[in-house]
């Protein structure tokens, strides 16, 4: 068992030293800027000339030919609509995070992009405000979205419907989210009612499209978001057929924690001399927390778990399975720990409720399957704790980004 804490927390939880021993993994910070390439226009298929070198277990960046354009220092420094630069305003956000200074320049000329970085880095609005900003104006038909993000999971797809809802309000788009979980009539129905921005997890994507109530050949400007999930979780032949059905000359935008050999083959296939920004890898493992290893005997495990939950501030625990998931939540509950479970086989309404409660400081200990290990972002989360330490270093990495 081991979990992680960052440094930087609220008083509340630097106020509970008695834990300060049970660390996890975790991601944190902003994204550090590093290694953007020069261009060249390949095909899609490919056709880049030397790559530099990757970190150990994935593929080394491509080398793109044409020069990408100078990052900017504000968003008042973009190309952007008037109403977008008000509503990050009103949202308070004035300074681009290093992935978003970076890429924004580009993308919004109509670039593609490559992008690496983990969760918290500002992945979102990087891709987001491109989409947002080279849509607006534009009206969707019926069934026809006029741009696409897909995502691997329902949280994510939830995550970045309510992170772009305020932009894509401001420049009158209509957003519509497409996951499975949810009842496919009321999806059906928004995207006949036109949609111009459609976040989807590609299983349901494509069977509404099976059903004839999307297609996607007005598609302009398509987004990868966590694309080593999905190649993980063996969506590539939905992904790949998906992005073979729209507009061949549109905009790829690819975003991704890590960059595995499976990512490799859609940079390949799909982007066309993309502007890469990576963030330093010495930078991802996350710095700003403290992580512990706490090695126990069995027979302690059960009452080192609750203790570390009974604790001042907001956790969340993994394991590996839903049976383990749940067994744990009902000794908590049964210890008066406020716990609740997260996992697959919950619905969807469940799930988000859990997450809500959770979020509100009603439930205190999430206890968790790697479904919340992205696209989940809690803000002043305290503890991470791995019940099941993870086999996989993109599981500890996106467990432990949960207090990023």
């Amino acid at each position: 068992m081991n979990p992680a804490r960052t440094n930087d927390r609220s008083p509340r939880a630097r106020r509970s030293g008695g834990s300060r021993g049970y660390g996890a993994p975790a991601a944190s910070g902003r994204s550090a800027r590093s290694g953007r390439a020069g261009s060249s226009a390949p095909d899609r298929s490919g056709g880049y000339g030397s790559r530099s070198a990757g970190p150990r277990g994935e593929f080394a960046l491509p080398k793109t030919i044409t020069p990408a354009l100078p990052p900017a220092e504000a968003f008042a420094d973009l190309d952007m609509p008037g109403e977008l630069l008000a509503a990050l305003t009103a949202q308070g956000v004035s300074v681009p995070f290093p992935i978003q200074g970076a890429t924004l320049p580009n993308s919004l000329a109509g670039r593609d992009v490559l992008g690496r970085g983990r969760t918290g880095s500002g992945k979102t609005l990087a891709f987001g405000l491109a989409l947002l900003a080279r849509t607006a104006g534009r009206r969707a038909e019926p069934r026809g979205p006029l741009a696409l993000v897909l995502v691997p999971t329902r949280e994510l797809a939830q995550q970045v419907t309510d992170a772009l809802t305020p932009y894509a309000r401001a420049v009158r788009l209509r957003l519509a989210t497409v996951v499975g979980g949810m009842p496919i009539g009321r999806q059906a129905a928004a995207l006949r009612g036109g949609a111009e921005v459609v976040v989807a997890t590609p299983g349901r994507l494509k069977d509404l499209i099976d059903r004839g109530d999307c297609r996607l050949d007005q598609v302009a400007t398509t987004v990868l978001d966590e694309a080593d999930q999905m190649a993980d979780m063996g969506f590539m032949p939905q992904v790949t057929a998906l992005l073979s059905q729209v507009r061949p000359e549109g905009q790829r935008m690819l975003f991704s924690a890590t960059l595995d050999r499976n990512v490799d083959l859609l940079v390949r296939r799909y982007l066309t001399d993309p502007v890469v920004h990576s963030v330093d890898p010495s930078k991802g493992t996350v710095t700003t927390m403290e992580h512990h290893v706490l090695h126990v005997h069995g027979a302690d495990k059960q009452r080192l778990t609750t203790e570390i939950a009974a604790r001042d501030g907001r956790v969340i625990m993994f394991l590996d399975t839903k049976h383990a998931v749940d067994r744990l939540t009902e000794e908590l509950l049964d210890s008066g720990v406020r716990a609740a479970a997260l996992h697959g086989g919950k619905s969807q309404p469940q799930r988000t409720r859990t997450l809500a409660r959770f979020k509100t400081g009603h439930v205190t200990a999430l206890v968790a399957t790697n479904v919340a290990a992205r696209g989940i972002h809690v803000d002043n989360l305290d503890l991470v704790v791995n019940v099941d330490p993870p086999t996989d270093h993109k599981d500890y990495l996106h467990r432990g980004g949960r207090t990023a």
